[in-house]
């Protein structure tokens, strides 16, 4: 069972509880025993690759998948019998599913007619979405007369104007392409946390997770992996499959050699790993040691005493190889070097001046390291 709380749900009823939820498709679990809380006020993303359970998982939070077990509730009240019509709920699709002869307005007036509200409230309350999006000057336009991202506005609009207590996005940018979905992102974020409303998003995106979200959890296989801000999961994973689907990462394969309170030693084919902090594990114990590419200093010398965190790390946390690939992207280079034992690391190096006082060039022989405090120990 995966069972994930925080300190805030800890402390009063949480706003959102999913408890033992289980989705089976003739006998395959989509969804396998899955149990998380959910804050108020919180944008909670769902991230992972395709097939892992996140869109069957909002799907049950809609209403328009039963849950073969488990408990799902919002506000203190059971919602897996209510059918989704009758849910407070609101979900954005990935392709906004405008009405394609409606207006701008009309499109976004439709559920509160739907709804049976009168129409000065209706009209306030369009007026109100139109300017919280900055559409004002657009109600009586057609959404192909709209970019996407003007779209996107108005899916959003819609969605709110029902005053849901819960907001779920599909995929909510996975329509725009890449400038205009990072632009997009911050503003998205703010609409909500304007409103007020509680969000859980859907996204195989880590760049969108990790900039909107408040927490995330990382889904593989039907089950959650990891809950934590977004920090808290890039810093800190749990597990090798987080570490390796969370941005970039170098993973060296060893086995516990020396094992104190205070600091650990990891012996692996590319060398001697010095860490700086004790973990939970045993002597002689396989894991992996985690390097995030930023983390790693790359030059053309060996590392000199002066330069390392601390006298103990001499002699560890260092290989040699040659750079067999570089890319230039602007704020950064990336760099593959390929180390004498075979393995490729990944190295970046900030592009923080605009002329480089050394450079490197590919088939040159450079020496890698980096700190013990750095390094994330992973024995799962």
């Amino acid at each position: 069972m995966t069972t994930t709380t925080s300190p805030a749900s800890e402390a009063g009823q949480p706003f959102l509880l999913i408890r033992n939820l289980v989705k089976a498709f003739d006998g395959v679990r989509a969804v396998d025993d899955i149990s998380v809380t959910i804050n108020k006020g919180e944008i909670f993303a769902l991230l992972g690759s395709s097939g892992c359970g996140k869109s069957t998982l909002l799907r049950m939070l809609a209403g328009f998948e039963t849950p073969t077990e488990g408990q799902i509730t919002l506000a203190g009240k059971d919602m897996v019998n209510v059918p989704p019509y009758q849910r407070p709920i609101n979900m954005m699709f990935q392709s906004y599913a405008l009405f394609p002869h409606l207006s701008v307005w009309d499109n976004i007036a439709f559920g509160l007619r739907r709804d049976g509200l009168p129409a000065d409230e209706v009209a306030v309350r369009v007026t109100q979405m139109l300017a919280l999006v900055q559409l004002t000057a657009y109600g009586k336009r057609k959404p192909h007369q709209l970019s996407g991202g003007q779209q996107q506005r108005v899916a959003l609009a819609r969605s709110l104007a029902k005053r849901p207590k819960l907001l779920l996005l599909d995929e909510p940018l996975g329509a725009l392409d890449k400038k205009l979905r990072e632009r997009t992102q911050m503003e998205l974020v703010n609409i909500i946390e304007q409103v007020g409303v509680t969000c859980v998003m859907v996204t195989h995106d880590q760049d969108e997770a990790m900039s909107m979200a408040t927490r995330i959890a990382v889904m593989s296989e039907g089950r959650i992996l990891q809950v934590g801000a977004p920090g808290e999961i890039y810093e800190t994973p749990n597990c090798r499959f987080v570490a390796d689907f969370i941005g970039s990462v170098n993973l060296f394969k060893g086995h516990v050699k020396v094992d104190e309170p205070d600091h650990v030693i990891i012996e692996s084919p590319e060398g001697r790993h010095y860490v700086n902090h004790g973990i939970t594990g045993t002597m002689g114990m396989e894991v992996a040691v985690a390097v995030r590419p930023e983390k790693i200093c790359i030059q053309l010398e060996e590392p000199t005493l002066d330069q390392r965190a601390s006298a103990a790390e001499q002699g560890f946390n260092c290989a040699s190889g040659v750079i067999t690939a570089m890319a230039y992207f602007g704020n950064e280079t990336s760099y593959h070097v390929t180390l004498d034992s075979g393995m490729v690391l990944r190295v970046s190096r900030t592009n923080a001046a605009r002329h480089q006082s050394t450079q490197l060039n590919r088939d040159q022989r450079v020496f890698a390291w980096w700190d013990g405090a750095d390094i994330v120990v992973l024995t799962s």
